[in-house]
């Protein structure tokens, strides 16, 4: 994953192997360091970034709302992540960005407010991918952080490790994935994936303020009202996945998993009709195949 790979490391172009902090910095020993996760796909006209720009958005506004301050700007920022790719003749798998202090600190408050930036871009084969013929999946036992207690719409290292509890009860009871509900009760999403639900033809999605706003939940809500799908975005209760024709996760890495166990309940014909058309759909776009979404594409130049 690493040979002869070049990082982004706070402005300079550096061997992976170079791109460290200090044990004792306060992004490892607080959790505070923030990341996107993008993917990178082949396309009819060469390799392309997914949605970067939305992606810079959100790093920014998830650094806004820990009060810190970025040493770049967005347009800087697309040139290094971009540049990054290009460096390594990278043309599918995935970039992560993260943002962190890299400051030796032994406080809880951060020893200042302007961050550093890493980039680092990762190989397929070095990502966990879902079983081919769909996934199983459990409630967890772990509920998803309380909106009131941290923001849960940012994407700081500290808030994973919910997520990452989630995972380890849904492995240690032999299920691929965790559902996690919100304090209400409610269904709200994944360790790391977005959650979705198919009941008489239409897209049901747990509506925002529990939950990531998933840049990849917001393209699959986009694309499938493009095609003349119904979407909503709503309170999901828990009964509804004893009621779903069709559940599906969504994340960067796969666009759309299907589930075919949830619980006991086993699902029929997986994936079913809705499910494998937004999948096929995603894939068009992916390619640049569907000319209303290709500025969602960020050309990699070689």
């Amino acid at each position: 994953m690493t040979n002869g790979r070049i990082a982004y490391f706070n402005g300079e172009y550096v061997p992976w192997e170079r791109a460290t902090v200090h044990l004792m910095s306060h992004s490892l020993g607080r959790g505070s360091a923030i990341f996107e996760v993008l993917s990178v796909h082949e396309t009819d006209t060469g390799p392309a970034v997914f949605r970067l720009d939305e992606h810079l958005i959100r790093l920014a506004r998830t650094a806004k709302m820990l009060d810190m301050e970025l040493p770049l700007t967005i347009k800087d920022l697309q040139h290094a992540v971009i540049r990054t790719a290009t460096e390594n003749g990278f043309a599918q798998g995935f970039i992560k960005i993260i943002g962190y202090y890299p400051q030796v600190s032994f406080n809880i408050l951060p020893p200042r407010k302007k961050i550093d930036i890493a980039v680092f871009t990762v190989d397929p084969g070095n990502t966990e991918m879902p079983p081919s013929r769909g996934a199983t999946a459990c409630i967890s036992r772990w509920r998803k952080l309380d909106p009131g207690t941290v923001p849960v719409e940012a994407k700081v290292a500290a808030n994973y490790l919910n997520g990452m509890m989630a995972r380890q009860d849904a492995a240690s009871r032999r299920y691929d994935y965790a559902i996690m509900l919100d304090v209400e009760g409610n269904l709200a999403e994944g360790g790391t994936e977005s959650l979705f639900i198919v009941r008489k033809g239409a897209l049901s999605t747990p509506a925002l303020g529990n939950i990531l706003d998933s840049i990849t939940r917001r393209s699959l809500l986009e694309v499938a009202h493009a095609h003349g799908i119904p979407t909503m975005e709503e309170p999901i209760p828990y009964r509804a996945l004893q009621e779903a024709d069709e559940i599906f996760f969504s994340g960067t890495p796969v666009k759309v998993v299907p589930v075919k166990k949830i619980e006991s309940r086993e699902l029929t014909n997986v994936p079913g009709p809705v499910t494998a058309r937004i999948t096929g759909l995603m894939e068009h776009v992916v390619a640049g195949r569907d000319r209303r979404f290709t500025k969602w594409l960020f050309p990699i130049r070689f």
